[in-house]
């Protein structure tokens, strides 16, 4: 990792860090101020996030798209910037509460656990000189971070549901969390749009299979982890639009997809072996 990119790599760790101690600090005291500070401080961190890939895409003279840390590293930049036009959109701040901690410990496994071997850049191996690289993982990575918000919805959702039917005092945060119809409904939406994504890498990477390998499915973990992901959240859609399942069950395959997701990188790619395990 070059030293300019490693600068700019940190200045979005600690940004992030202090944007999810702020967004508690919201929660906490329900003050407008602290918000839109975390709102500025994830947004400045945001455009680190982007130098950082931006200078990696010069060093490596490549996209930034070929292993853990690079994919890690746009995983955040794509959930930062959904959560960002989703604040500014809905208005929503108490969201970052539920998203900014998982973007600041996914920056700390890369700066604290990931070993500088996996950081390092290296010549792309043969599979990989293919243009569907670009569409297939960035794909990827805009599915995943749309699904990172359903998450966050998800768990707003099951907070507030908790809290229903007790005696929620009016100054609190819990009382002015958005109507669990609005968190429903946005959460729908995210999963949708993600679910489209998910499809489009799924074919892409068929596609590219073939040629790199000369066969559109090989049931490797990845793969397979990738279609369960798929069907699971097939299965929100397919239960929403079919049977009008609203709330709590629809909310609870939101969590377990997620759960899904992060299964298809960690799990994959550091307990299963397969193709993919460079990525």
């Amino acid at each position: 990792m070059g030293n300019y990119e490693n600068i700019a790599f940190i200045t979005a760790f600690v940004s992030y860090g202090i944007a999810s101690f702020l967004y508690v600090g919201y929660f906490i005291s329900v003050n407008t101020a602290v918000s839109r500070w975390a709102a500025l401080i994830t947004g400045w961190g945001w455009m680190f996030n982007t130098l950082a890939l931006i200078l990696r895409t010069i060093n490596a003279g490549r996209l930034p798209l070929v292993n853990g840390y690079e994919f890690l590293i746009a995983f955040v930049w794509a959930i930062v910037l959904f959560y960002l036009w989703f604040e500014y959109r809905y208005k929503i701040q108490t969201v970052g509460l539920f998203i900014m901690p998982i973007v600041w410990l996914l920056m700390a496994y890369v700066a604290v656990a990931m070993p500088d071997s996996q950081k390092a850049i290296a010549p792309l191996m043969p599979a990989l000189k293919s243009n569907w690289l670009s569409v297939h993982v960035a794909t990827a990575i805009l599915a995943y971070g749309a699904f990172a918000i359903s998450f966050g919805l998800a768990l707003m959702y099951l907070l507030k549901e908790s809290w229903a039917d007790k005696n929620i005092k009016v100054d609190s945060l819990l009382y002015h969390l958005p109507p669990l119809e609005v968190l429903d409904e946005i959460s729908y939406q995210f999963i949708t749009l993600g679910f489209f994504l998910l499809s489009i890498v799924i074919v892409s990477g068929a596609i590219w299979a073939e040629q790199a390998w000369g066969s559109y499915w090989s049931w490797d973990p990845k793969e397979t982890w990738s279609l369960i992901t798929w069907m699971i959240y097939g299965a929100c859609l397919h239960a929403r639009q079919t049977y009008e399942w609203r709330g709590h069950r629809a909310i609870l395959l939101a969590v377990i997809g997620f759960a899904a997701v992060l299964f298809t990188f960690f799990g994959v790619n550091y307990l299963l072996s397969g193709l993919h395990s460079y990525a």
